[in-house]
């Protein structure tokens, strides 16, 4: 379907997903490659719009419904806007974030709506990345660590200890159910050790 190569990151908030996206992004540019780095919700102008009516505001102010919906009129959007192009030219784009937040998030934390996630993927989204990093680490130091940022956009942060438990049960039974494609790496390192393993294991797909 496309000449490029398509990576992304998952975890729990506060992992260290993003820092390794960036990291990752600049050794493959340093590779000669060219590289596109991208996050969700957002990555295209109006999937970040949306965004904002996503991460900000009361944790209760969307229907599980209503959010799943939400999310993937930004994914079609940054998909139609962002990734497509970027593969057509054969770039590698990195994504923080993708579909299987919306699978655990929604779908293995709300597990009456996994159907209705999955058959909204398939019919708008349509593929999956050719890797996907899945940064496992101790709910509450991530916890700690992402509302000290205090960046404004902590409203899934604000559902609490016990919600990001749950996520990350959900990342690791996904990790263990399509182990073709995600990897789970220990996030409980020094970022520098976390790095090179990641950056082994990509140039496995981008060559």
């Amino acid at each position: 379907m496309t000449k490029g190569v398509f990576l992304t990151f998952e975890g729990i908030d506060g992992s260290g997903k993003s820092s390794q996206a960036k990291i990752l992004a600049e050794a493959l540019r340093e590779r000669g490659h060219s590289v596109v780095l991208t996050r969700e919700p957002g990555g295209s102008p109006g999937a970040e719009e949306i965004r904002k009516l996503l991460v900000e505001g009361d944790p209760n102010r969307w229907s599980p419904e209503t959010e799943i919906l939400l999310f993937y009129a930004a994914r079609r959007d940054h998909v139609e806007r962002t990734i497509l192009p970027a593969l057509e030219r054969g770039d590698i784009v990195i994504s923080d974030r993708f579909a299987d937040s919306t699978r655990v998030y929604q779908g293995a934390v709300r597990s009456e709506l996994r159907e209705t996630v999955d058959a909204i993927h398939d019919l708008m989204i349509g593929f999956e990345p050719d890797r996907t990093f899945i940064i496992d680490m101790d709910p509450d130091a991530a916890l700690s660590r992402g509302l000290a940022r205090k960046s404004g956009e902590d409203r899934f942060e604000d559902f609490g200890l016990e919600f990001q438990h749950r996520l990350r049960d959900g990342f690791q039974t996904l990790a263990k159910s399509t182990p073709e494609r995600c990897v789970l790496i220990d996030g409980n390192r020094p970022i520098d050790e976390i790095s090179p393993e990641i950056l082994t294991l990509a140039l496995e797909v981008t060559g």
